[in-house]
């Protein structure tokens, strides 16, 4: 006869604390390190490891805005323009001065840093909806002097940025790239799981919960607020970094105001929490990806969203999912996820 446990205990603290709690979990996590880094590149083509690539840098900014939005209980509109300083700042060390990635993503990511604390210090000072519009503002005024940096940014013409080397080894290829860029995600998901473990990660929670108790608590609220806005920026311009070496050219394009809106959207149907984050982005990434590719089909039964018309129909779409999970499923997809492991841990007596 089979035997089961009737649940997990925890008999000290260091147990009560542990990321991976159950021998269980260690085998599912075992097998999504196989999955990642073994099967994956082994059997996937150039395409889908391309998208599986870009999901995974989104991931990246996605998880810095979580610990702002989801954690801290801020709203920044302006994260795509931190992810292009994190990417121009990393091609401009690169094709100007020559300097190999392993240097221009720290300095990258410290010059995001000092940029939110640059944003964060007038931005704090307010609440609420004018948080969001002044990130808003600085989205703009960074795009701008982006576009007008003349020949240290190259304005529209796109700057061009080298390709990652490992010593001898040329990171040239998606199959290549891919294990790099992996790398970098679990370090991502690895380091906030245990930041939110620190007191700094408690402070963030109880100034989300509530500002004005936090603070009786002897929790400085500025100071947190700009702490999580440094780690934001510092994940948006690790992000940026990676993207402009593994694209080989960045153009302002791609960091609109859409792409920031979209990383929150990415947290509204995902859910405020990392599981979330990780959900929300690789929904909205496959959905776009299905979108693309069903648009043939859809322009041929209706002739009006046929060619560049299929563009605006994919924002309308992603606008109408987002939309529902607010009204049906407003905390998102880790909050179902969590739903379906507890119905699986209580079967065979649900009720």
């Amino acid at each position: 006869m089979l035997k089961k446990p009737s649940g997990t205990f925890d008999e000290n603290y260091t147990q009560d604390t542990a990321l991976v709690r159950t021998p269980f979990r260690w085998v599912m996590l075992i097998m999504l390190f196989l999955l990642l880094f073994g099967i994956i590149p082994a059997w996937a083509g150039k395409y889908f490891l391309d998208v599986a690539i870009n999901t995974g840098i989104t991931l990246i900014a996605v998880l810095g805005l979580q610990i702002l939005v989801g954690f801290t209980g801020q709203i920044s509109l302006g994260h795509a323009a931190f992810m292009g300083v994190g990417a121009y700042s990393s091609a401009i060390l690169s094709f100007h001065l020559g300097w190999p990635f392993w240097v221009t993503m720290p300095c990258a990511a410290l010059f995001c840093a000092l940029l939110g604390l640059l944003v964060a210090l007038p931005a704090l000072k307010i609440r609420g909806f004018y948080i969001a519009i002044s990130t808003l503002a600085a989205h703009y005024i960074i795009m701008w002097l982006i576009l007008h940096g003349g020949k240290l940014t190259q304005g529209t013409s796109g700057l061009p940025a080298d390709s990652i080397t490992l010593g001898s080894w040329v990171l040239d290829t998606e199959r290549k790239m891919y294990f790099l860029i992996m790398l970098f995600v679990v370090a991502a998901v690895f380091f906030t799981s245990n930041l939110m473990r620190t007191r700094h990660g408690r402070a963030f929670l109880s100034v989300r919960d509530n500002d004005l108790a936090a603070e009786f608590m002897g929790i400085n609220v500025f100071r947190t607020k700009v702490q999580a806005f440094l780690l934001a920026s510092v994940y948006a311009g690790v992000a940026g970094s990676l993207l402009a070496h593994y694209q080989g050219i960045i153009t302002v394009e791609q960091f609109t105001l859409m792409d920031s809106i979209w990383m929150l959207g990415m947290l509204i149907i995902g859910g405020a929490s990392i599981t979330g984050a990780i959900l929300g982005t690789i929904f909205l990434k496959v959905l776009a990806q299905v979108v693309m590719f069903m648009a043939p089909w859809i322009g041929g039964i209706y002739p009006a969203f046929a060619g560049s018309a299929v563009a605006g129909f994919m924002q309308v779409f992603f606008g109408v999912v987002i939309l529902i999970f607010l009204i049906f499923e407003p905390r998102g997809l880790a909050h179902r996820w969590q739903m379906i492991l507890s119905t699986f841990r209580l079967w065979p007596f649900p009720h």
